[in-house]
């Protein structure tokens, strides 16, 4: 599979360079990621730069990994759709659901904002007075 992985402090990114994002590859994707879940840093950014057609089940994978990974107190965002994988999903009605950003550097400021909203829902230093 010819897919690129560059690891950050904060995430990793994924970028498929095959323009045929087809249901096997989005499958060998989906394992790779479940791998990056298992270990620091866990969460993904899915670049698809170079992607132009993407079928109907690969929709579905990328649609449940998305699902895995906030189950799991992870991000994964998709970046850089090009128009026609745009229109895909549009079609299946799910670019709504997914969490997409126009580049790769939105995509890092989402991750990093969802970390710290993670951080401060988990933090047990928080103490509410109900007794005003």
């Amino acid at each position: 599979m010819e897919v690129k992985i560059d690891t950050k402090e904060k995430f990793t990114v994924v970028t498929p360079v095959m323009p045929d994002l087809s249901a096997n590859i989005a499958a060998e994707i989906a394992e790779n990621c479940n791998s990056i879940l298992q270990k620091e840093p866990k969460n993904v950014i899915l670049n698809l730069e170079n992607v132009t057609v993407v079928d109907d089940s690969t929709a579905e994978i990328l649609t449940e990994l998305q699902q895995k990974f906030y189950e799991n107190n992870a991000s994964f965002v998709i970046c850089s759709l090009t128009p026609d994988v745009e229109e895909s999903l549009d079609k299946l009605e799910l670019l709504e659901l997914l969490n997409i950003t126009p580049t790769e550097s939105e995509a890092w400021d989402i991750v990093q904002m969802e970390e710290i909203e993670r951080e401060l829902l988990d933090s047990d230093d928080m103490e509410f007075d109900t007794n005003p």
